[in-house]
């Protein structure tokens, strides 16, 4: 009997030594590595939806060419050309949602992922751009 309890054993000892080495493994890994690429916001929103995150105090972050923003942006919006983001990571806030805005939704979709890339939880891009924003009736200003 001491036999076939000690066969049924082998197993159970076996499994348990797995299950520990795999948590063993999933403790060694850096947070960082884990949490860096978690977004607490969808991917991309709607302008509407942005214009409600602007309202609540989202950092509007706008990552078109300088004279597209000479054009036409968004009151309180904050200009960082897409080419320059790297560099000025400094500029944007980590503690607060970020918005990221251009022409039309391409450029912004990079930058939220230049940002995700680089630690930022709290960032999305806005379908459209501001060429929706301005259809929509949306607050502008030039210059």
């Amino acid at each position: 009997m001491n036999r076939r309890i000690a066969l049924l054993m082998v197993p159970a000892l076996l499994l348990g030594a797995a299950g520990l080495a795999i948590m063993y493994y999933q403790s060694t890994l850096a947070p960082a590595a884990v949490t860096s690429t978690v977004n607490a916001l969808p991917a991309e929103i709607s302008v509407a939806e942005a214009s409600q995150m602007k309202a609540d105090g989202a950092f509007m972050l706008d990552v078109r060419q300088p004279d597209e923003w000479t054009a036409v942006h968004m009151p309180g919006a904050n200009l960082i050309p897409l080419d320059q983001l790297t560099s000025r990571l400094s500029e944007v806030p980590q503690d607060m949602p970020i918005v990221v805005v251009c022409r039309s939704g391409n450029r912004s979709a990079q930058g939220r992922d230049l940002l995700l890339q680089a630690g930022f939880t709290q960032v999305t891009s806005m379908a459209g751009g501001m060429n929706d924003w301005a259809a929509n009736g949306l607050p502008t200003e030039s210059g």
